[in-house]
């Protein structure tokens, strides 16, 4: 057994021990030895192997895996450009707190610096985006068998704590397995399949909690985040009687906490100054909310109290006067007082903003954004996984479909990139149980078309692809640059028309494709299915503009 085989065959066994079982693996020469193993851990029952050709798309296959199961997924690669094409993946996995191994292979220390090919520093490529674990090379002598499991083992437990980690390992030729010499060394691991070094991660304890005074009225804002903070927190709501805004990755959350989350919550906060009734005293954020802009308004207006992470808390308009690690029944002395009418202002109000955009949708030529996410949210099968895209899709969630307690919804708002989307939905449907459904942009969709591209002999994902097909980048006509006033630079530099024909896209990938064009239609492709198909809607960014406008005021008006 060679020196490469023999590591190769270490670590991959030393993962598996360690309960990485899910590995997304991209074909390459220098890491040939951890392909072997892995195959031949996969033929034997003790992991999951699956294969991408598209780095960038592998990497997001495995933060989606790793947001459904909730523990540590690998991906393998080779050296040099391959690796730079996880750095978007690292960034969100580091960003929203999942633990994504990448290991990475790399050309021995003497082809460094020489012109090697396929040879870059790769050891630090991630900066301070992941953890780097270096491993020596390996070399035909006793001794190293309990460095190369020490080393699985140290990197799996930074990962476990919600940490991108590289691993990264250099390999010497040959590359593929030669099995004529006996290896000097036992390259057994521990007895009973343990791991090498078992470790416990460190636990935060509830003293980093609430020690100053909650006002009876206040307004509770729930973001992405630990959905057992966000349900500890949303407890403590619906004690004391706080209305709830929950973004789409919270609410299953705080509805499991008993708390009133506010239907139509972002736009009482985004169509303008709140009446002296519902204007709170105190806003208390739990997690990371990203969407809305009257959220991020209010906590310019009001004391903000942030319930999240520690030291890396949610602020970026520097607003925070406490931040806590927990809120929970404990600290329920801290809340100064009950008002039972200021949380039936808010019910007062939210009933009224539903029927008004109700009405609106109701008078609006089918199908906008707005009716699509409505109508998709609640024709989805109990129990179902919903993934939404970044840009429109997330945001019209937000605005107006209901909240369920059954669904679980993810989103890649740790960056908020289009990149990735469609790789880490099929990804979250690969990793979890439930019928899954994503919701995308057209943009977001041909920046990760390669998450079509799977080979005839891998795992197929159950995933229904809905993509909201406005030609263009529809977001930005909601912004700054979409008003009047640009319309001479706008569609060239913002709306970027792209004309694409998404069925003859979806053919050329052997994927099944349907065209919704009426409610009927979209409810009925969104009957649950075995593996992976689309759905495209198209819509009229032309109208964007003017219907948010007109929603943000038929909810003022109702606001009084």
């Amino acid at each position: 057994m060679n020196p490469s085989t023999a590591m190769a065959t270490v670590v991959v066994d030393e993962l598996v021990r360690n309960d990485v079982r899910q590995v997304v693996l991209c074909p390459g020469s220098r890491n040939a030895a951890l392909a072997f193993a892995l195959h031949e851990a996969a033929v034997a029952g003790e992991l999951t192997l699956h294969v991408r050709i598209d780095e960038r798309s592998a990497g997001f296959v495995a933060l989606g895996i790793g947001r459904a199961t909730g523990r540590p997924v690998a991906v393998v690669c080779t050296s040099g450009t391959a690796v730079a094409n996880l750095h978007p993946s690292v960034l969100e996995a580091h960003h929203s707190g999942v633990g994504l191994l990448m290991i990475t292979a790399d050309r021995p220390p003497e082809l460094h610096g020489t012109g090697a090919n396929q040879t870059i520093d790769q050891r630090t490529l991630f900066g301070s985006a992941a953890v780097a674990v270096d491993f020596p090379v390996a070399e035909r002598r006793a001794g190293l068998t309990p460095v190369w499991r020490g080393l699985v083992c140290r990197g799996v437990a930074r990962a476990e704590t919600g940490r991108p980690v590289q691993l990264n390992i250099p390999f010497r030729e040959p590359l593929v397995p030669t099995f004529a010499d006996d290896w000097p060394d036992d390259l057994d691991g521990r007895p009973d399949r343990l791991r090498w070094t078992t470790s416990s991660a460190a636990r935060s304890v509830p003293g980093n909690r609430v020690d100053f005074p909650l006002p009876a009225r206040t307004l509770m804002v729930v973001g992405s985040g630990d959905p057992a903070r966000a349900r500890a927190a949303a407890a403590v709501a619906a004690e004391v009687g706080w209305p709830v805004i929950a973004e789409p990755s919270g609410a299953a959350a705080a509805i499991a906490g008993g708390a009133r989350v506010l239907r139509r919550g972002p736009l009482l906060l985004g169509s303008g100054a709140l009446p002296g009734r519902l204007r709170p005293d105190a806003v208390v954020v739990v997690g990371r909310p990203t969407l809305s802009r009257g959220v991020r308004g209010l906590m310019d207006r009001v004391p903000v109290y942030g319930i999240g992470d520690h030291p890396q808390w949610t602020d970026p308009q520097y607003v925070a006067t406490h931040v806590r690690g927990w809120l929970d029944g404990d600290d329920l002395p801290r809340v100064v007082g009950r008002d039972p009418s200021w949380l039936a202002g808010w019910r007062e109000v939210e009933d009224a903003a539903a029927t008004a955009v109700d009405k609106l949708l109701g008078e609006e030529a089918w199908p906008t954004g707005l009716h699509v996410a409505r109508d998709l949210v609640e024709s989805l099968p109990p129990d179902a996984t919903l993934f939404l895209g970044s840009s429109n899709p997330v945001r019209d969630v937000d605005l107006v479909a209901d909240h369920r307690a059954d669904l679980a919804v993810h989103a890649n708002r740790g960056v908020a990139g289009i990149d990735g989307n469609l790789s880490t939905a099929a990804g979250i449907a690969l990793g979890g149980t439930r019928p899954t459904y994503a919701l995308i942009g057209d943009l977001t969709f041909l920046h990760d078309v390669n998450g079509l591209l799977i080979g005839p002999a891998e795992q197929r994902p159950d995933l229904t692809v809905v993509v909201l097909n406005d030609d263009g980048g529809g977001i930005f006509s909601l912004l700054e640059q979409g008003a009047a006033e640009h319309k001479h630079s706008f569609e060239r530099v913002f709306g970027t028309p792209h004309g694409v024909n998404l069925g003859q896209v979806c053919a050329g990938y052997g994927v099944p494709y349907t065209l919704a064009t009426s409610p009927d239609a979209l409810a009925a492709a969104l009957q649950p299915a075995p593996g992976l198909r689309v759905v495209e809607v198209r819509t009229d960014r032309a109208r964007l503009r003017d219907l948010h406008a007109r929603l943000r005021a038929v909810v003022a008006e109702g606001m009084g």
